[in-house]
């Protein structure tokens, strides 16, 4: 297995130079100077519409930057990828292109995990009289409450012959989890089957997994599929993934009527999507194959599961000891370090001497040079699902790292970390 260069990656990120620390990536990662370079060059050079007369280089690098989203998405077909200002706004647009296709009494499986995949489906739900059942996480340690997971035993009994769509997350961003996406859905739909639904599809939420691991949504065999791109070392947008017999077959467009678009992603992407960023989305994969010597996305990808797990471990392993665990320091999900989880980590301080998760935020703020985060972040449910019940005004802190941070960076949180538990 290929070892990164870490100089080498910093170095392609101009934000980093100013030697601060980034440790919330899974709000937004920092932008790739590739990235930023193509942007200006679009907006300097090449900035019309597509459909005017001297716009030929400006439309072909709109067809680079989708053909760079489903190679990440590993799309069987361009016309399977569409583009939009968030993964929020693009799962809204789904669940509003599939509203015909729902039936009353049609049930939707969703998760706790982020609203931009469930609110979505809940209204679509109230919309059309169908049923929503939840997914929950449960503990898995009698010693943490909050080590919750999911897993496919409490999946599967929600399927019944009514069951129309499963939304689905492939990793957590709080828990950090990362579920095995493959066969989760091919237990589904073997239920599905078996419970004699009419018809059953995926949409899966691939945001907090896109920048960690390899996306395969045709191995995967999911119908829908939505990633950020600024969380994959991008500009502010995102991607979305349509099979194309849903496209065809589900969709009703909800764009304009006299557009003919019946098997195109323009049918659920009113309006342009910012071609700019599109264009911009283009430089990604080059800088992860660069990554590697295979110019490979697999092989860069794999490089870097292996360096992210080396700087997860000082910072679980601090977390979870004994002497954090007495001081009531708790994590949200497992504490296992494996290829199971990404670096994400979401903690709180509890018990007798417990401190606001706030109150550490602004403890590594005064200390200067280190970012970190604390909130619900968009997964408010979860959170407030979680018992004994936590402060959903203080929410918890996540420290989230991506491959560009370093084990000396992660020595640095820890240390800050030591002196606020004291």
């Amino acid at each position: 297995m290929a070892v990164l260069d870490i100089n080498q990656v910093r170095a392609c990120f101009p934000s980093l130079k100013s030697g601060h620390i980034y440790a919330d990536n899974a709000g937004g990662s920092r932008t790739a100077q590739a990235v930023i370079d193509r942007i200006v060059d679009y907006l300097t050079n090449t900035n019309a519409q597509l459909e005017a007369g001297y716009s030929a280089v400006n439309s072909q690098h709109v067809v680079e930057g989708t053909s760079v989203a489903a190679e990440l998405f590993n799309a069987a077909s361009l016309d399977e990828v569409g583009f939009g200002s968030s993964s929020t706004m693009l799962f809204e647009n789904l669940s509003r292109a599939l509203e015909n296709d729902i039936q009353p009494g049609d049930e939707f499986i969703i998760t706790y995990e982020h609203e931009a995949n469930n609110g979505p489906w809940k209204r679509l739900a109230a919309r059309r009289n169908a049923v929503v059942k939840y997914w929950q996480p449960l503990p898995v340690s009698a010693e943490n409450p909050y080590s919750v997971a999911y897993r496919i035993e409490e999946l599967l009994p929600l399927v019944s012959s009514r069951t129309r769509l499963a939304a689905i997350t492939a990793c957590s961003n709080i828990l950090g989890s990362v579920i095995p996406v493959e066969e989760t859905v091919k237990a589904l739909r073997q239920r599905a089957k078996e419970q004699g639904a009419t018809k059953f599809e995926v949409a899966l939420d691939c945001v907090a997994y896109a920048s960690h691991k390899r996306m395969d949504v045709q191995k995967w065999d999911v119908d829908y599929c939505v990633f950020s791109v600024y969380k994959v070392f991008g500009a502010h947008n995102a991607a979305a993934y349509v099979r194309s017999a849903a496209l065809r077959t589900s969709f009703t467009s909800i764009v304009h009527d006299f557009l003919k678009v019946d098997d195109k992603p323009y049918k659920f992407q009113p309006g342009g999507p910012g071609n700019e960023l599109v264009y911009g989305a283009s430089a990604v994969v080059p800088y992860l194959k660069a990554l590697t010597p295979e110019d490979d996305l697999a092989a860069s990808f794999d490089a870097i599961a292996k360096h992210e797990q080396e700087i997860l471990t000082p910072l679980l392993r601090f977390l979870t000891d004994t002497k954090q665990f007495d001081r009531g320091v708790r994590i949200l999900g497992t504490g296992e370090i494996d290829f199971s989880r990404i670096p994400t980590v979401c903690f709180v301080v509890i018990g007798q001497n417990a401190i606001k998760s706030e109150d550490i935020v602004e403890a590594f703020q005064k200390k200067g040079g280190i970012s970190i985060q604390c909130g619900y972040f968009c997964a408010y449910y979860l959170i407030d699902n979680l018992r004994p019940k936590l402060d959903m005004n203080d929410g918890v802190v996540r420290i989230s790292l991506v491959h560009y941070n370093t084990v000396e960076e992660v020595e640095k949180i820890v240390e800050v970390l030591r002196e606020v538990l004291a």
